[in-house]
């Protein structure tokens, strides 16, 4: 069973990688952002929760993200592996996962916030056919700041495990994945053998 977290700012396209490795190799794809927006939409006790935080316009707490963790992770509904997405974003929520669980990598995808800058402008610029305001520039920036300030001790407390792979998020996404790949030795052989190992843990 491979068990991976997946870590980068915002345009890095960390989601997109982590999408290519479940879809090739039947990993669960377990996207927190996602996960939030399920709760409020089936109205949960947790969803109900979340969205108060949100239209008050600040971030879903440590708390209630934990218990979103701890309930989504043991529904233990993955055979050969999983890929955190979203997942943590902070020191606190990297020490509670660490103390609760265990991870057999935690991919790092490198982007220069000058690329961040130019590939979510593009993304504006492509969507409403104008140029991007000064409003959403500042938005960008501002969520890179909180990348920085909120997530990366979160990087560093996986750093100090060993357990950071970083790979260089400024190529193309064909180049990315296979860097990826290759860093997590997913050959054939490797794949075959977590198959293997799956079908005889199953009941």
């Amino acid at each position: 069973m491979n068990k991976y977290i997946i870590m980068g700012p915002q345009g890095s396209g960390k989601t997109a990688q982590a999408r290519r490795l479940c879809g090739e190799f039947d990993f669960v794809h377990i996207n927190f952002g996602e996960m939030f927006r399920w709760h409020i939409q089936k109205h949960t006790k947790i969803g109900a929760r979340i969205q108060r935080v949100v239209h008050a316009g600040e971030l879903v707490p440590d708390d209630i993200v934990m218990e979103v963790v701890m309930d989504r992770l043991g529904q233990h509904d993955w055979n050969y592996g999983f890929v955190l997405d979203g997942f943590p974003r902070d020191y606190t929520q990297a020490r509670f996962f660490l103390e609760s669980y265990d991870a057999d990598a935690v991919i790092h995808i490198q982007v220069s916030d000058v690329v961040v800058m130019e590939r979510l402008q593009n993304q504006q610029f492509d969507s409403d056919s104008v140029n991007p305001g000064a409003s959403m520039i500042d938005n960008i920036r501002e969520r890179l700041e909180l990348y920085h300030s909120k997530t990366q001790p979160a990087l560093g407390l996986f750093q100090a495990r060993g357990l950071v792979i970083d790979v260089d998020g400024s190529h193309d996404e064909e180049n990315v994945y296979k860097e990826i790949r290759n860093r997590l030795a997913l050959t054939e052989a490797a794949i075959m053998g977590i198959m293997r190992d799956a079908r005889k843990s199953s009941p």
